[in-house]
């Protein structure tokens, strides 16, 4: 085999234009996979993180059917006490989940004492929604971000407050009907303006857990969601399905089952979105595979047309077939190799250079995220093993073709 290797070696320096081209070509596919797979990644990542760390959670729980109606935010729907402390006990006990947050959501008339408009509402508790969303702060454009607000204060979306001509420290009221069909009404200091962004949520207003039962007249506690972040965004899929497997077999009097339990793909529209993107690195990879199937091919098909008196001489002298066979794939492992190594080496420096040049961009209302490409080392193995296979495979046609060579006809070639 060592002989092999050497042989192998020197053919590919006797070519040294050929080796060159097909090691080039082969890279520039590396490159162009590893860097798309990198910088696609960041801005999923991205994308995921500001979804789940300022509106969503990683989880959600409602109550069964919640989330079919959620558009009328239906307040008959909420979990009762006895539910909150069944989901609450379960989610102590799992040591996966960082932190929870306590939700009502409902819709509400906004007035400025000149204009009326609709909004939708999130109620929550301060201390819980910073611990499970930790970046909604950032979503504050405009007010104190410390502590979110405090009971009596709202946080306006940056549409309504431009369009109702509001400013932090203005007194606004909100008008509310409870499920009862009770209307309330109930003043509020602006304490900030909120950025809105792309999902559900992404445009409504925030105000304290303990306003909106006091709006709504709630008696007890009654929540509408509650929003959970998990230590690490990977283990979602299996907590997903403990919730599921544990909340799930509880049902009510009727028999039917009490909870849901949603992921944020599920609540969000992004999802579509990372899922093209896994799409569209499949179809580059694919494209990373005929590049270096027919270059590879192309290149070992030319060297057994270029070196048929070679072939015929050495298997004239007793060289078997199998040997043969084993040069020209050896060729074709080596071009691979090389081709991958010079690839994953530009990769990495392209990455690192992108990450030092802080490249940033805008994504719908979103202004300067910034870009931070990273590669797992999984996603470069992947990829090294995928081409060196694909050229070994691809060269074991001409090998094959080279090696049932008769040594007689090659001989007499010209």
């Amino acid at each position: 085999m060592l002989n092999i290797f050497k042989l192998a070696m020197r053919n590919l320096r006797r070519y040294q234009r050929r080796t060159l081209l097909t090691s080039v070509l082969i890279s520039l596919g590396v490159v162009a996979v590893l860097l798309f797979i990198s910088v696609s990644g960041s801005f999923k990542a991205l994308m995921i993180g500001q979804i789940t760390d300022s509106m969503l959670g990683h989880l959600q729980v409602h109550q069964k059917g919640y989330l079919a109606s959620i558009d009328s935010l239906p307040l008959d729907r909420n979990l009762q006490e006895k539910q909150i402390a069944k989901v609450k006990e379960i989610l102590d006990q799992n040591r996966a989940i960082e932190s929870y947050s306590m939700r009502i959501k409902l819709g509400a008339m906004f007035s400025n004492f000149t204009e009326t408009t609709n909004l939708r509402l999130n109620a929550v508790n301060p201390e819980q929604e910073l611990r499970t969303v930790p970046m909604l702060t950032e979503r504050i454009i405009k007010g104190k971000k410390e502590g979110l607000l405090a009971k009596g204060e709202i946080l306006v979306p940056e549409l309504i407050a431009k369009g109702m001509n509001v400013n932090i420290g203005d007194t606004i009221v909100l008008v509310a009907t409870n499920k009862e069909g009770s209307v309330n009404g109930q003043p509020f200091i602006v304490r900030g303006v909120l950025e809105g962004i792309s999902g559900p949520g992404g445009r409504d207003g925030i105000i304290h857990l303990q306003d909106a039962k006091s709006l709504l007249r709630i008696e007890g506690n009654e929540i509408s969601e509650i929003a959970i972040r998990l230590q690490d965004i990977k283990f979602m899929d299996r907590i997903f399905a403990d919730l599921q497997g544990q909340l799930g077999p509880i049902k009510n009097k009727m028999d039917k089952p009490v909870f849901e339990v949603h992921t944020w793909q599920k609540l969000s529209p992004f999802f579509n979105i990372a899922r093209m993107i896994d799409l569209m690195t499949l179809f580059i990879k694919t494209m990373l595979v005929a590049i270096v199937l027919v270059s590879i091919m192309n290149v070992m098909i030319m060297a057994v047309y270029e070196r048929i008196n070679e072939i015929g001489t050495i298997a004239a002298i007793g060289t078997v077939p199998n040997k043969i066979l084993s040069l020209f794939v050896m060729e074709g492992f080596l071009l691979g190799v090389f081709g991958t190594l010079i690839g994953v080496i530009i990769s990495l420096v392209s990455i690192a250079t992108m990450n030092a040049s802080q490249i940033s961009f805008d994504f719908g209302r979103q202004k300067g995220l910034l870009l931070s490409p990273t590669i797992a080392a999984g996603d470069v193995i992947t990829v090294s093993v995928i081409v060196v296979a694909i050229a070994v495979l691809a060269s074991l046609q001409p090998a094959w073709k080279a090696a049932k060579m008769d040594p007689i006809t090659a001989l007499r070639h010209v």
